[in-house]
């Protein structure tokens, strides 16, 4: 077994090199011997490879004597929420997220409050490794209500105002089109839609299903334009993240829909304080401050996130990769489809267009994530050294992910991929020649220590 499929966040590889139905039994075997107490909730996305997965994943679990809560086909939202009704600790979901159709993977769970990450994974990596699984008799129980449940609970968490609103969207294929439809059909009298790409397909035969790579909303945006649209939104493969399209067609990154909604819940936030991650624009921290918002910059990642969110008290928060959680009247779950309800949510509730909202927010020039190829080993000298340059500048930094410069009109990051041999990083300032200036700096400096290591 590639033990370097279990990674910072979940275990994924590729499709059948990595894992198969072999892998997915012993890893069943694995997670029944692991765990205390003896029932596990099991879902999968709609992955060509995922059926196979899901059924052998089961069949160990069985085996080790676990009573395994079957859903089926769902999306990662719907796993989470009959997770939660059910009020269980162990969970596995079979998916690999917004990868391309060869990837596929596995979401564990060994807490009510979400999924595992970090030294959790380390620890039942090695488990697995060890090969010392334990014997019983399970069994396995379909759970019938998940649809009424979920349905139930995101139209217990909307309230439209008096604008209808036109929306396009694009679930790319993904698992999000087994459940789009039935969840904007309770809001006919809200919204008029549209879906493109609507089709539930594993191969993602029309592009990569995440939207929050702007080539990837190509279609979509023309699509808003040419049908007059108040906004489009892109879901990704498993319908956890969102993306959004204005209503000129374009692009807006996550950490504008972050500022959006704070400015938007700010009047009735029980906890009056913000949370983005290291990725996301000095613009968040700004437009805060005019609300007296205090901000957590988070390392990055989905499950530190869902743990501080959750853990911490904060009404809503978010990630630079399209994650959002909202605890106000929600159960604290990232789903990109009901977060695209509550961006509607706002627009019914005033007469500016999704371009008007937006133009209050700061300006600032920014790069894409920036990935530079660095050995697994070398990651954290590189980040040491980083770390060295910048004290010896007197320049004050975070470092709770790599090193994140907050300057007076921008900021510069440079971090080590969780999930990949490589750094990255990303960089922003008011103007094009500042940001040019910042970026040739830290790329040649990041570029010169690999290079000497």
């Amino acid at each position: 077994m590639n033990k370097n499929m279990f990674r910072e966040y979940d275990i994924r590889g590729i499709y059948p090199e990595d894992i198969n139905g072999n892998v997915a039994e012993v890893i069943g075997k694995a997670f029944g011997s692991y765990i205390r107490e003896k029932e596990v909730i099991v879902g999968h996305d709609n992955r060509l490879s995922s059926p196979e997965i899901h059924e052998n994943l089961i069949k160990g679990l069985i085996s080790s004597g676990v009573h395994v809560i079957d859903l089926g086909l769902c999306t990662t939202p719907m796993y989470y929420v009959i997770k939660k009704h059910l009020n269980m600790t162990n969970g596995i979901m079979v998916t690999a997220s917004h990868n391309p159709k060869e990837y596929n993977g596995l979401k564990i769970s060994f807490s009510k409050i979400g999924p595992a990450y970090g030294q959790a994974i380390i620890d039942f990596r090695n488990f697995v490794m060890a090969g010392n699984f334990t014997a019983g008799e399970g069994f396995i129980t379909p759970f019938e209500n998940m649809k009424e449940i979920y349905l139930k609970t995101i139209k217990d968490g909307i309230n439209f105002g008096p604008r209808k609103i036109k929306v396009a969207y694009d679930p790319a294929n993904g698992t999000g089109c087994v459940i789009l439809k039935d969840i904007l059909d309770m809001f006919k009298d809200n919204i008029e839609y549209e879906i493109i790409y609507g089709e539930s397909d594993g191969n993602f035969p029309n592009h990569h299903p995440d939207p929050n790579v702007e080539e990837n909303m190509e279609a979509l945006k023309k699509y808003v334009v040419s049908h007059h649209c108040d906004l489009g939104i892109g879901i990704d493969g498993d319908a956890d993240r969102v993306g959004l399209i204005d209503n000129q067609g374009n692009f807006i990154s996550v950490d504008k829909i972050i500022i959006m909604m704070y400015k938007y819940l700010y009047p009735n936030l029980k906890n009056k304080k913000a949370l983005m991650d290291v990725k996301c624009s000095k613009a968040v921290i700004d437009e805060m401050q005019k609300l007296n918002l205090p901000v957590f910059v988070n390392r990055t990642g989905n499950s530190y996130q869902n743990y501080t969110i959750n853990t911490e008290n904060y009404d809503f928060g978010g990630e630079f990769s399209g994650h959002l959680w909202f605890t106000d009247k929600w159960p604290g779950i990232d789903d990109g489809i009901y977060a695209s309800l509550r961006i509607m949510e706002m627009l019914s509730n005033t007469t500016e267009s999704l371009v008007d909202i937006l133009s209050s927010i700061p300006k600032y020039y920014n790069t894409p994530e920036i990935k530079i190829d660095c050995p697994d080993e070398k990651k954290k000298e590189v980040i040491a050294k980083v770390k060295e340059y910048v004290k010896a500048k007197g320049i004050n930094f975070n470092d709770i992910d790599g090193v994140r410069i907050d300057f007076d009109d921008g900021f510069a990051l440079i971090r080590q991929s969780n999930t990949t041999p490589c750094l990255t990083l990303r960089f922003e300032k008011k103007n094009e020649e500042d940001l040019k200036s910042i970026q040739d700096e830290y790329l040649n400096l990041v570029n010169n220590i690999i290079n000497t290591l």
